[in-house]
């Protein structure tokens, strides 16, 4: 059973409450779409979903599917419960802003996923002192034995989905990635589909 479905437009952020055990699903509708994800817990903002955290905890680059997902106070906050995509995550890459358009050549305004995630909670009456680096899924980004890293194409296809379990009541927050300079939105910036569950 579907508690609520909602469409996250292209290149737009979206903060949404989640009580412990609920999950939500978060759908590649057209394939290829980076989403950037952060959560917040409900009763102290302060207290973040947090990657280099994560990576210490579940000693992995990616997480896979029965991780937790740790926080700034090292407790998991979420759990990655299905991943129904090819599996390619990042948790390297810090959030687009201003700046990164700029370096990339871009004039004037872009729309950027470090604004996306404080509009999302200013919404919400929440003004974060900082954007953490978020979860980035289905972004392609690959590392080499040398060092290097490489942004590739999402290969995440239509329908492609993740599912996360709320490990005690959060904020989630999702920025659907508005990158068109660099190739890994496959095909451009597209919608995403959200989907609340409830608890088992």
């Amino acid at each position: 059973m579907v508690v609520s479905k909602t469409v996250l437009s292209a290149g737009e952020g979206i903060a949404m409450p989640l009580r412990a055990a609920e999950s939500l699903r978060i759908i590649n509708l057209e394939g290829g779409q980076v989403v950037d994800l952060w959560a917040l817990a409900s009763d102290d903002a302060r207290e973040h979903l947090s990657m280099e955290h994560t990576r210490v905890a579940i000693s992995r680059l990616i997480p896979r599917v029965g991780d937790g997902l740790y926080s700034s106070r090292r407790r998991p906050l979420l759990r990655l419960l299905e991943d129904a995509s090819p599996g390619v995550h990042d948790t390297l890459m810090a959030a687009c802003d201003s700046e990164r358009y700029r370096l990339l050549g871009a004039t004037g305004y872009h729309a950027n996923c470090a604004d996306n995630f404080r509009g999302a909670l200013a919404a919400r009456g929440v003004q974060p002192n900082r954007v953490p680096a978020p979860l980035n899924l289905f972004m392609n980004v690959a590392w080499h034995e040398d060092g290097t890293l490489d942004f590739l194409a999402s290969p995440a296809g239509s329908g492609d989905y993740v599912t996360v379990a709320a490990e005690t009541h959060v904020t989630v927050v999702l920025s659907a990635c508005p990158m068109d300079l660099n190739p890994i939105n496959t095909g451009g910036p597209s919608d995403i589909g959200l989907e609340v569950l409830p608890a088992p």
